[in-house]
């Protein structure tokens, strides 16, 4: 079963739920990338309101981080809880000095993987194409290096940290891109004119999932202690396809105005996983539920299982070649 037509219609329309209440959330510290605008923006406003102490946005330009603190604090009427830090994901440098900051902080209650891009024409960071460098390299890059800081936290504190990835029920529709590729899935994505760019966004979202679904699967709640989630926020109209092609935007726009969640509804979603349960962990969450079902048949197949070994084999050397050790870190702390 997966979601109908009919479903998602009634879901985009539906009023979610504001899952966390102050309890959950009080003393915590968040880390939310992507923050200055969108869905991360209205989050980090509710963590602020839910009495976080300390919550911290990313933006890839210090002047867009240091406009969204200033709405932060004036929407919340709360000062010195939210902080703007400077990440750029397709620059693996930013990263690394992102998270080595990471370290210094005292705890990490969650860590809500929200920054994307969306292009439809080639351009490259670090050697590749750019929506594969920050939507898949540059998000599980972080994700590794922040994780042992996870699990220290939730032993010292005695509370369940939470690594949540913000994905998209669009990768559903990259079916069929990936079984295609011969060889090295994510050389491919890189190499130009190998894959289309058309459809791209969708491309890396699939890529995500699957392997998202690897890494849960090596690091179980039961071992870590760390819940590892991944969700999508539905259509939202939150300008993520500002750096497409005129045709693409107008498209996304037309539809945003049908059925396009406001930012603030989306970001329900990201404030559902998390505080969610360890039975979200390594599950695909939607509508501030998790919704595992929503995931087509393919992605369990034989080829699906197939596809998610591969490229979790080419992941895991690739980012182990930018930062040695990184993958085996995150693993150890699962033995």
């Amino acid at each position: 079963m997966v979601q109908s037509l009919s479903e998602f219609y009634s879901s985009q329309r539906a009023s979610l739920p504001l899952v966390p209440t102050p309890s959950q959330i009080h003393g915590g510290t968040y880390i939310v990338t992507g923050g200055n605008h969108g869905l991360g923006l209205q989050a980090a406003k509710h963590l602020v309101r839910l009495t976080a102490s300390r919550v911290v946005i990313s933006s890839r330009s210090p002047a867009n981080g240091a406009a969204a603190l200033a709405e932060i604090e004036r929407d919340t009427g709360v000062r010195g809880v939210a902080e703007a830090w400077q990440l750029d994901l397709g620059d693996f440098s930013s990263v690394k000095a992102f998270a080595e900051k990471v370290k210094g902080l005292e705890r990490i209650d969650g860590l809500i993987e929200n920054a994307s891009i969306a292009l439809d024409s080639w351009t490259e960071s670090e050697g590749m194409e750019t929506t594969v460098a920050v939507n898949v390299v540059g998000t599980f890059l972080l994700g590794l290096l922040v994780f042992p800081k996870l699990v220290e936290s939730g032993k010292r504190f005695g509370i369940v940290p939470h690594l949540s990835i913000v994905g998209s029920g669009a990768g559903f529709y990259a079916e069929g891109v990936l079984e295609g590729i011969e060889g090295d899935i994510l050389k491919a994505c890189n190499t130009e004119g190998a894959v289309p760019m058309s459809g791209r966004y969708d491309q890396t979202k699939l890529l995500q999932l699957y392997i998202f679904r690897e890494l849960a699967a090596l690091l179980p709640y039961s071992k870590t202690g760390v819940v590892i989630n991944y969700l999508s926020p539905g259509l939202c109209n939150t300008g993520l396809a500002r750096h497409t092609s005129l045709k693409t935007r107008l498209f996304i726009r037309a539809f945003n105005m049908l059925l396009g969640r406001t930012p603030e509804m989306g970001s329900r979603t990201l404030l559902h996983v998390v505080v969610a349960g360890p039975e979200s962990h390594g599950k695909y969450c939607a509508d501030c539920a998790v919704k595992e079902y929503y995931i087509p048949e393919w992605v369990y197949s034989d080829s699906g299982k197939n596809i998610q070994k591969r490229l979790w084999k080419e992941v895991s050397e690739m980012l182990n070649n930018i930062e040695p050790g990184c993958v085996d870190g995150a693993l150890w702390k699962a033995r």
